[in-house]
This record gives structure tokens, sequence and C-alpha cells, in this order.
């Protein structure tokens, strides 16, 4: 067995784990980087990039069948489905290989190729081949798609994010079990490609949102492009002649049955935790099967071993998780330096939906028993620019505390992109109402609906 010493080890090739290998090296340690493969960041091979190349191609089909309100006549529109996936997967493997090539570029004694398993809280076996002596470790091995339990016998015909964007063609019908972000992004995506979608979800909202007009106006928005039902719950999925066949219970407890050539299981993803053996580690490990950490400096308790990005199950997003590697990597480097760790302020938290119209979560979470709160709403159907483009659905909720202080919101319409961006860089800088109000606003843009809601907000404090 090959014999090998690192200072850091950092496990997973992912966002977090490139971030934290980068770091510890930029802070002095002999840092190692451990793939199992296949490597390229959720990101950009199963995630973002491609679920934003699927919602691309459904605008565009979108739009041209809803021209006629601007007197634009589109006699036909026709979607050719392994056309639209031909190019998706295209352009996502030209951003997995821009990672890929990154990652070829590391010196040959700092990249390693196979499954880690802790043996101690000092050393890692790699594929019972290797083992590595370390003095600090960083687990980034992200995270995969759970499959619930009555979809588990369907084999081909269940999909998930790591196997979706591979099939030839597009189904004919789809069932998506899950209205989160990417249930609804994948389900909205392929309503206006032509499939015939259900959404099945025991919640009660869609997109993440909690305000609950909010959260009524955007389950109405979408019931009105797809088969949408909240509050249900799916008792069995056996494969037929069709497809599959769901069995499930409505939210007033009555039998219901979908039939569709396929089911995407969007609920959610589990830690990669599994192959690591952290029982031989003396971490604390938590309900969940992570191992107890503190979210600034990302150290767990019990051993010099840190966590970071997906993996985590904190903030699954990947500004998160290439912040939280870079606090990982120069941590676990201080460790073995004996210096203190980083602890730096969480950023504010920001969540983001790329359905049409879009949806963020930003800051505070919304809390209706919180009477200190002063909270503005917009409607977005009468504001100018939004009216102009034909996008004129949704609202705003933003709450401040009693001085004007921003808090936090939450967004559904046009341009929540951008407007989620500029509320999260007010409430991070502490800002009120007031100096948001106080700053130019070009007209006619979305941005003048964010105005009106400081005034509102404004006069309340």
């Amino acid at each position: 067995m090959r014999e090998l010493d690192y200072d850091v080890a950092v496990i997973g090739a992912g966002t977090a784990g490139i971030a934290a290998h980068r770091a510890a090296t930029a802070a002095g340690a002999r840092s190692v980087l451990i793939e199992r493969g296949p490597g390229g960041t959720t990101c950009a091979r199963v995630g973002c990039m491609p679920s934003k190349l699927l919602i691309a191609a459904g605008t565009a089909a979108h739009a041209a069948r809803t021209a006629d309100q601007f007197g634009i006549r589109v006699p036909d529109v026709a979607v050719d489905g392994p056309a639209v996936l031909r190019r998706l997967r295209e352009e996502r493997d030209r951003f997995v290989g821009s990672v890929l090539e990154g990652l070829d570029d590391l010196p040959e004694d700092e990249r390693l190729g196979g499954t880690a398993r802790f043996e101690s809280d000092r050393t890692l076996l790699i594929d019972d081949a290797i083992r590595i002596r370390f003095r600090a470790a960083v687990i980034a091995t992200g995270s995969s798609p759970i499959v619930p339990e009555p979809l588990r016998g369907l084999g081909a015909d269940v999909l998930t994010t790591d196997t979706l964007f591979e099939i030839p063609d597009l189904p004919a019908s789809l069932a998506v079990l899950g209205a989160g972000a990417v249930g609804i992004e994948i389900a909205q995506a392929m309503a206006r490609l032509g499939v015939a979608v259900t959404v099945i979800d025991a919640g009660d909202t869609v997109a993440g949102l909690t305000e609950p007009d909010l959260a009524r106006q955007a389950a109405a928005i979408f019931a009105s492009e797809m088969d949408l039902h909240l509050g249900a719950e799916v008792r069995d999925a056996v494969a037929d002649s069709d497809g599959v066949r769901l069995d499930w219970v409505d939210r007033h407890g009555r039998d219901q049955v979908t039939r569709a050539a396929r089911v995407l299981a969007a609920t959610g993803r589990s830690p990669n935790l599994e192959p690591l053996g952290l029982e031989a580690t003396g971490l604390r490990i938590g309900e969940t099967g992570v191992p107890d950490f503190d979210r600034r400096s990302l150290v767990c308790a019990g051993a010099p071993i840190l966590i970071a990005g997906d993996v985590d199950g904190w903030r699954p997003v990947l500004h998160e998780a290439s912040r939280q590697g870079t606090i990982a990597g120069a941590n676990a480097a201080a460790l073995v330096a004996g210096r203190p760790v980083a602890t730096p302020e969480p950023w504010t938290s920001l969540a983001m939906v790329f359905t049409h119209p879009q949806a963020a979560v930003i800051g505070a979470p919304y809390d209706p028993e919180d009477d200190r709160r002063i909270v503005g709403a917009l409607d977005f159907s009468d504001q100018g620019r939004a009216r102009v483009e034909g996008l004129n659905r949704g609202g705003m909720r933003i709450w401040a505390d009693r001085s004007g202080r921003l808090l936090g919101g939450e967004m559904l319409g046009p341009a929540v992109e951008h407007l989620a961006h500029l509320l999260t860089y007010a409430v991070a800088d502490k800002q009120t109402a007031q100096a948001v109000h106080d700053r130019p606003v070009y007209h006619p843009t979305v941005e003048e609906g964010l105005i009106s809601i400081m005034s509102k907000i404004i006069q309340r404090s």
C-alpha cells in the first residue's frame, strides 16, 4: 500500500472542494484533492446550468406561443425534443469541460482519483490502495437526489437530475414529485415544451415561498400551465404499459391516479457521507447523519475535520458552497499551523427560483407572529415596466424593523433575480428603507417597484 503525507486532505472536487484545496494551498498547506468521479461540479453537470438550458428552451417556445398579446402572429410552434436536449448537453458539456480543465492543471501530487474512507481521525484510505496521513481534512463530497420509497422499484422510469438530462427525447408526459425549486423549474420548462406535466407535493407551497399571499399567487400561476396538486401524498407507483402509474391521495383524502410516461423525483437531496466511514473519526454525528459543525468556522466537533458545500445540508447553493470551501480550506491550513480559525459572519441568505415569474426568498424568514416588523407589499399587476413587457404577475413582500432597517423579504415576479440581489445587499449592509429609497432608479424599470415598496415601509416606520 502506498503511504502519503499531506497537511490537508480535501475529499470531493466539486465547487466547495476545489475552493477548499485552493484556499489551503494559498495559505501554505500541502494539500491534496481527492475525487471519486465524475467531477465537474453538481452545478455544471446536473444542476443549475443544464436546468437553465432547459428553462431557456421552454421560455423561447412560450414566448412564440404568447406573442399574440403584442399583435405578433406566430401560426405554429414546433418543438424538436431531441434538438432541445442535444443543445442542452452540448452547452452543459462545455461548462463541465471548463471545470475539468482547471483540475487537469493541478500538479499530479495534488490530485488523486478514488473513493476515500476514513481509517481514523488522521488517516484516509483511497480504494484500499493508498493510505493518506493528514493533519486536517475537509469533507466536500456533495449530495445526491433522494428517490422517495414509492418510486424505488421503477428502475429507468424514474428520473432524477442525475439522469433527466441524458434522455434522448422529451417524454409525452411527466409526473414530478416535488414543487420546490428544482421540481417547479423543470415542470414549467417541460410544460412549455409541450410535455403534459403533473406536479404532486405533500406541502402547501411552491418554489419555496412561505408568505401566504405570494404562495397562493404562485400556486395559481403555475397551475395554469400544469396539473398541480399540493397537500398530496403518493402512496404507490408501478410501471405499466404506458409508463408509470402513481396512486396518491389529495389534500381532501380522496384517492387519485396519475399515469405518465416518466416520473421525476425532485424531493430533495441527501449528503454523500455513507462511503466515508465517519464512525472511525470520533466526530459527533447529528440525527441527519451530518457531523456537528460550527456554521462560521465549518470545523466539526471531535476531530481536525471540516465540512463544506452541499454535504453539510445548510445552504446548498453554489455561491455558498464556494464561500464555505474557501473558509474551510483556509481554516484547515490554520489548524495545521496552530493558528486560530476564522469565524466570519454568514452571508445574508438568498434563494432563487428561475421560473417565470421568478421567485426569491431573502434574509430573515417570513414570521407572521413578529409584531415588531413593518411589512411592505407591492403587486406587479399594475407596475409600469411589468405591464409593458406583459409580465405583470406576482408581487413583493419586504419586512423591516420599526426603525425601517431592512430584514428580508419574498418576491414573485419579473426581474426578481435582479431585485433580490439589490435587497440582499441592502440587508447585508443593514440599510434602511429610506437609504434604499434615496438611491437613483431609472425610468421605466421594474426596479421602480422596489422604490415604491420602500415608500410604504417609510410611511409606516
